[in-house]
């Protein structure tokens, strides 16, 4: 077998033929024919000139001589030009002023309970359907065996026994939405736990 062996020489300025050649397509093309890009001019600016009002005298002028010159200032808008005040709106009829809190005399007594949001009427239907769901409640966390209860489920039941002891407590207070909202959060917990 014969080898042809090349120079290296050779075989350098090909190489480095090839990467120039390269090189030199490399470059942007610029049509002369073509017109440079026109750019519009700006927006005309529309600046409204205000007018500010000399502010009025704290004490009273006394009586100048008139060869003083005038003081030089903003020009007085004409009538024509100027806003017109702000006029308060005529009371309603039908609105009643609000009056400041009175502050609390200590000599007259307790407070007021919380805000009553159940009518008096359903008072007693509310508190038994919430005494319900507690029960209920309380029942399904009897059937529970606490010590068979992996870590979640543990603290699932104290969750259940807590709502149910707060619910007791605002069912007491007479605050009653968030006595049904305890009781009823109690009651899906102890729901959902699974029994002996």
């Amino acid at each position: 077998m014969n080898r042809v062996k090349f120079p290296v020489t050779a075989v350098l300025l090909f190489v480095a033929g090839v990467g120039l050649a390269g090189c030199t397509k490399a470059q942007a093309k610029v049509a002369p024919d073509q017109p440079p890009l026109d750019v519009p001019a700006p927006p005309p600016r529309n600046v409204e000139a205000t007018e500010v009002e000399p502010p009025l005298p704290s004490t009273p002028v006394s009586e100048e001589p008139a060869t003083r010159p005038a003081p030089v200032g903003p020009r007085p808008v004409p009538a024509a030009q100027r806003p017109e005040p702000a006029r308060p709106e005529p009371a309603r009829a039908d609105v009643q002023p609000v009056e400041a809190p009175k502050p609390a005399d200590e000599t007259k007594g307790p407070p007021p309970g919380p805000l009553q949001t159940t009518p008096v009427a359903r008072e007693a239907q509310v508190e038994r359907n919430i005494q319900d769901l507690l029960t209920r409640a309380t029942a399904n966390l009897n059937r529970v065996d606490y010590r068979n209860l992996n870590a979640d489920a543990r603290t699932q039941y104290d969750q259940a026994k807590r709502f149910i002891s707060q619910a007791q407590e605002a069912l007491r207070e007479k605050n009653l939405v968030f006595a049904t909202n305890l009781a009823d959060k109690a009651n899906t917990l102890a729901a959902q736990l699974p029994g002996r």
